[in-house]
């Protein structure tokens, strides 16, 4: 070797030494594999997904014009096999050269050819099967907080910013859109095969890899597993707890161990408290940052507006949880019960920091004081439901239940009791006035969490 030898012909010459070729005028088979498709396709129609058997047809059909003398193709599964000739009879009779691809180089093929296969399979899946928008990342309360630890709030930042929504103040616009009326003009009704046209679906979150179930129930006694032991919600509980607060197989099943009972049933709420425990005992009493967030800033209202109620809800919407919750209590740290039941919120009913502290502050108020999981549970569900993630609307929300609550009180007593309720929620107070008690609370609570 050359000691004037450059690093480009160096790294070429051990290539060479290396390589390894097929043998020419014999017929050469390239099989692609799936890696990990059972775990893949869990979400896709059984036991034959139409939409992904096209996707690879296309995919086959991709190969077959992008590699050389490529004669056969056959997909079957999440396999392809590709028949490659380096001859053919018409043109050997016509004295032309058949070209072998890329010289039956074996490294060469087998990386070209998974390459184009990976490609492919990728974009013709993305136009069925949308990927997370950028609004249900941001929005969720596990995947946020693991963008926001793994890469740092700077980033993080500016990630937020470059998919921060545009506000555009149309009054200083003027509106030239045509209706609709104005540029189309009905037809006879014609009847078409709408069912034929392509859909486009959204993929779940999909955490149901962190943890081997298959281990876990090898390490517990045989006779305490059953049908009931391993539910679908409970593994989703136990992979989401594996993944909060990042937990192996192995010490999950301990885990596991010390809250199952006699007849193979997993207490959940225990399972919680012993994760959330051990957590704790590991990271010198700190808790996992979901409820030491504040409303993230694309789901908070425009600025500008001064009013006690907007200055609320920039109260609710600048505080996390957490803070807030101490504020309640006068200061005093939340207890561990209280803990669970914020995590609880953020994590099974997805509710947004913000929202969060509006339920809290509501049903501290009506409930004289005390924080009621069940009845804070059973408003989450409805809210969950209907899609409730900023503050205003959660602040709405709250509003027609009191409104319907005390209806109800009313039609069934004559003495109408009446419990104190937050100052937002006065919904007959056009003008918004507030007393000085209250602004004197609500100026306190701001100048703690600025």
């Amino acid at each position: 070797m050359a000691l004037t030898q450059t690093l480009s012909d160096r790294m070429k010459e051990y290539e060479l030494n290396t390589q390894t070729k097929l043998i020419k005028k014999l017929p050469v088979i390239i099989r692609l594999d799936g890696r990990s498709f059972s775990k893949f396709t869990k979400g896709f129609d059984k036991p034959f997904d139409v939409d992904l058997s096209e996707i690879f047809q296309k995919v086959a059909l991709e190969l077959r014009k992008e590699i050389e003398n490529a004669k056969f193709i056959y997909s079957q599964s999440d396999e392809i096999s590709i028949l490659l000739t380096d001859w053919d009879h018409t043109k050997e009779l016509d004295g032309g050269r058949i070209d072998t691809w890329y010289d039956y180089r074996i490294q060469k093929i087998v990386s070209v050819a998974s390459a184009i296969a990976t490609a492919k399979f990728n974009e013709y899946l993305y136009e069925l099967y949308s990927p997370l928008s950028a609004y249900e990342f941001f929005n969720h309360p596990v995947l946020s907080v693991l963008l926001l630890n793994n890469i740092g709030e700077i980033e993080y930042n500016n990630l937020r910013s470059y998919y921060k929504k545009i506000n555009i103040k149309k009054t200083d616009y003027e509106e030239i859109t045509s209706t609709m009326n104005d540029t189309f003009k009905s037809i006879n009704n014609t009847t078409y095969e709408n069912d034929l046209i392509r859909r486009k679906k959204e993929l779940n979150i999909n955490l149901n890899n962190i943890i081997d179930f298959d281990l876990i129930i090898n390490s517990l006694p045989k006779d305490l597993v059953n049908s009931h032991t391993f539910t679908k919600k409970t593994k989703e509980l136990i992979n989401e707890l594996a993944f909060i607060y990042n937990v192996d197989s192995v010490s999950m099943s301990e885990f596991i161990r010390l809250v199952i009972d006699n007849v193979g049933i997993i207490d959940k709420e225990k399972l919680r408290e012993v994760v959330r425990k051990n957590y704790e005992f590991n990271n010198n009493g700190s808790l996992p940052t979901i409820v030491y967030r504040s409303q993230p800033d694309y789901l908070k209202s425009p600025s500008g507006d001064s009013s006690p109620r907007s200055k609320m809800i920039k109260v609710f919407e600048n505080t996390k949880p957490y803070d807030f919750l101490k504020f309640k209590n006068k200061g005093v740290k939340p207890s561990s019960r209280e803990l669970k039941i914020l995590e609880s919120l953020a994590i099974d009913y997805n509710l947004p920091p913000g929202v969060i502290n509006v339920l809290v502050d509501y049903s501290i108020r009506v409930k004289d004081g005390k924080l009621n999981r069940t009845y804070l549970e059973s408003i989450a569900s409805v809210w969950n439901r209907k899609g409730i993630k900023t503050v205003n609307d959660a602040m709405n929300e709250a509003a027609k239940y009191r409104i319907k609550k005390d209806t109800s009180k009313i039609s069934t007593t004559s003495k109408k009791s009446v419990s104190p309720v937050p100052s937002w929620m006065n919904e007959d107070n056009k003008e918004e006035k507030m007393s000085d008690e209250e602004l004197l609370e609500l100026e306190k609570e701001m100048s703690i969490y600025k």
